[in-house]
Parts: structure tokens; C-alpha cells; sequence
């Protein structure tokens, strides 16, 4: 505690697609009065402008270029963050279907995620940041005061995205099928692969409601301010 104000923590939420973490981490930030800070829009921010300039997800020089030259703003909201590219709002459109599984495949370039990491952590250096994604606490912020990995049954992560969605025409094999390819990506590329780190604690959502999940979370940041 300095000039008798609490220290501002930084707070590492990781896990696989479904687990709930942008849930959890939009409303810890909102109780701590913190920042929410999300890797995954930032990457589907990306997704969206190469779709948007014709860029394949497998072309690493064109689409680390094009990361160099957008703008990616995260601007708090009560509902939580608005995405901006380019000055424009992109909130929805890059929860589409396309964009999603677009941000999952430019994620896998090393130098596209270097680019992100050195962006997440010059956002999130001065603390008071809820970030969430698949290698905060091992990657982005391996210094973080508090790591929590959250995983979930894949079976109940892939009702949860179903309802999620909630479109005319979509299938649950659909979802399921997307979820085990976006798994299978995130545990398995070379740069900065979804592993728990070694000092984070592991909450399983899976028989939790989101409440409960929520409550664990500030269990651990209570224990951590002390």
C-alpha cells in the first residue's frame, strides 16, 4: 500500500475457449474498479482487418504488417469493452463466427504475437488490469500478482459457446467441432502454447455458476492485497 492506497494488482485470467474468462475478467475488473484487458479482441480486431484487406490467416509478413499499421482500441463500457478499429466501432462484428476462428489462426504467428505481447503489456504495466487469453500469465505477464487458469469440461465449454451464440442454423456439432480445432491450436503451436503456468491456481467452472467462479476469483485477490 502506498500514500495508504492499495496496490494495483495485475491479474492473469487464462484458459481454453469456453471456460467463461472474458465473463470473469469483465466483472472482477468491474467490482476492482480495474482495466479489462482483452488478448482476444485485440486478435480478433486483426482477424477482422485482413478479412477486411484480403489477407490470408496464413501469411505472417502481410498480416504482421497490417498489425503494425492498425489502430486497436479497448474502450471500457458498462457491458463491457468496445472494440475499435480504426477509430471504428467493431464490438459486434468481431464476434462473428469468421472473425473468431480468423483470430485463432492469426494467433498461432510468433512474430504477429510478439508484436501483441509488447502492445498487452505496455497497456497493462502500471497495474490495476484484469487480462484475459490463453498466455498472460505465462507469456505476457509472467510477473502477474495473481494467475488464475480456468478450464471447464469440454462438453459443458461447448453447451456454453452454443448458447453463446444462439443463431438460427447453428449446430451443436458445429460448435463442438470448432471448439476441438481452436483447442488443438491454442495447446499445440509453438509460440506460446495454452498451458497453465506453474504457479497458477486452477478453477474448473464446470459444476460452478459463474457467481461462484467469481466469488473463488476475488478470494485470491483478497489473499493477495493481504
Amino acid at each position: 500500500m502506498a500514500n495508504g492506497k492499495p496496490r494495483r494488482l495485475i491479474i492473469a485470467i487464462d484458459g481454453p475457449a469456453g471456460a467463461g474468462k472474458s465473463t470473469i475478467a469483465s466483472r472482477l475488473a468491474r467490482k476492482l474498479g480495474y482495466t479489462n484487458l482483452e488478448s482476444g479482441a485485440m486478435y480478433r480486431a486483426l482477424a477482422l482487418k485482413a478479412i477486411l484487406s484480403d489477407v490470408s490467416f496464413d501469411d505472417e509478413p502481410t498480416l504482421l504488417k497490417l498489425a503494425r499499421e492498425s489502430r486497436i482500441q479497448l474502450e471500457p463500457s458498462p457491458t463491457g469493452n468496445r472494440v475499435f478499429l480504426d477509430g471504428r466501432d467493431v464490438t459486434w462484428r468481431v464476434r462473428d463466427l469468421d472473425v473468431t476462428e480468423g483470430a485463432s489462426r492469426v494467433s498461432v504467428h510468433p512474430k504477429v504475437r510478439e508484436w501483441m505481447v509488447a502492445r498487452q503489456q505496455a497497456m497493462g504495466e502500471a497495474g490495476g488490469v484484469v487480462m484475459e487469453g490463453r498466455d498472460i500469465g505465462t507469456k505476457v505477464f509472467p510477473l502477474a500478482d495473481v494467475k488464475i487458469f480456468l478450464d471447464a469440461d469440454p462438453v459443458v465449454r461447448e453447451q456454453r459457446r452454443l448458447a453463446q451464440r444462439n443463431l438460427p442454423g447453428t449446430s451443436a456439432s458445429a460448435i463442438a467441432a470448432e471448439l476441438r480445432e481452436r483447442d488443438q491450436r491454442d495447446r499445440t503451436r509453438l509460440s506460446s502454447p495454452l498451458v497453465p503456468a506453474p504457479d497458477a491456481t486452477i478453477l474448473d467452472s464446470t459444476a460452478l455458476s459463474e457467481d461462484e467462479v467469481l466469488a473463488r476469483a476475488e478470494e485470491l485477490v483478497r489473499q493477495k492485497l493481504g
